[in-house]
């Protein structure tokens, strides 16, 4: 199976309440904690903070979930993990969902996480570079996943052309190098990373911004798990945007599951963290788009019709698929972390 991937808050009460307060539900399932496998995309980062804070919370212990968390990594194909039934859910994103239902596999998405796709294009400071139009005529270091998801929209939307992209190798070397080029990122880590060498922050653009509406940082999973399971599940999504609520906030409430993400990734400086923190507020990466009126973790069928639409539009998705077969809304839309 060919799988798009793209490596790399009315419910805060929870945390803070003492065991009377809890909901009965939860409390009667303290003793004798459902198991469950949750694979990442990458290796422990803000960007998780969510499901880092509800382990470090206790909320996962307090919905009864004894909840393994997994990070991911380069050598790591967590598609077929969750294929194989090795793990119970993973990361993921659109693109799989509709993978997903091209190849007829029993997986769908449950909650979107993220409303925005984090991804970027970072230009140099004093070029000229400030929207989506100053991309034509400049070298684009574009990764092979970023060519064939959000480049073919970028391309026709602002009449750009294949000749202008180059490789991305992982390396802002090039980047540095060029003052034309523009170079490929996510908003919380290469823009920092960079910063940091130029002495000051470029110009960035986010993709969601040009109106490339994917659901990124998606919980996948299998039909079956989630309709046999389905109170576990729920426990599972209900607990996992509670941490989100939380960790958006930042704050000491947080430092528990901050010292997870180091631990597991000893890359993950404080200053790091609180970057990726700030900007994911800043521009309303968890919070905006359907997340407004459905909390955290919201979706629609109106935006999932649409971004098909204009993927369909541009050849990335083939017509014919059954929309209705990406996703399911059982799960989400409850207002958990509305603004």
């Amino acid at each position: 199976m060919t799988v798009f991937r793209l490596n790399r808050r009315a419910a805060l009460g929870f945390a803070a309440a003492g065991p009377l307060l809890l909901p009965l539900a939860w409390r009667s399932r303290a003793q004798t904690r459902d198991k469950l496998v949750f694979q990442t995309d990458w290796r422990a980062q803000a960007e998780h903070g969510g499901y880092y804070q509800a382990l470090a919370a206790g909320l996962y212990a307090k919905a009864g979930i004894d909840c393994d968390l997994r990070q991911g990594g380069p050598s790591l194909n967590i598609s077929q993990l969750l294929l194989n039934g090795r793990v119970d859910m993973t990361m993921s994103n659109s693109f799989e969902a509709f993978t997903y239902v091209r190849e007829d596999a029993p997986f769908f998405t449950i909650a979107s996480i993220f409303q925005k796709d984090p991804q970027v294009l970072i230009g140099h400071p004093d070029t000229g570079f400030h929207d989506f139009a100053d991309l034509k005529g400049r070298t684009l270091l574009i990764g092979s996943g970023g060519r064939v998801t959000y480049w073919p929209y970028l391309r026709k939307k602002y009449d750009l052309q294949n000749e202008q992209l180059r490789p991305y190798t992982f390396n802002m070397a090039p980047y540095l190098a060029d003052k034309n080029a523009v170079q490929q990122g996510f908003l919380s880590s290469e823009p920092y990373s960079i910063a940091q060498a130029l002495g000051r922050a470029p110009p960035v653009l986010l993709i969601a911004d040009a109106g490339f509406s994917a659901y990124q940082t998606t919980i996948a999973i299998s039909r079956k798990l989630a309709g046999e399971k389905r109170d576990l599940i729920q426990r599972f999504v209900d607990a996992t945007l509670v941490g989100w609520a939380q960790y958006l906030k930042g704050g000491p409430a947080i430092e528990a599951a901050n010292a997870l993400i180091k631990k597991a990734n000893p890359e993950q400086t404080d200053d790091r963290i609180q970057y990726a923190i700030k900007v994911l507020n800043e521009r309303g990466i968890v919070l905006s788009g359907d997340a407004l009126t459905g909390g955290i973790g919201a979706m629609s069928d109106a935006r999932w019709k649409s971004f098909y639409e204009s993927m369909v539009e541009v050849d990335v998705l083939p017509r014919g698929l059954d929309i209705a077969k990406a996703y399911t809304l059982d799960f989400v839309n409850k207002g958990i972390g509305k603004p």
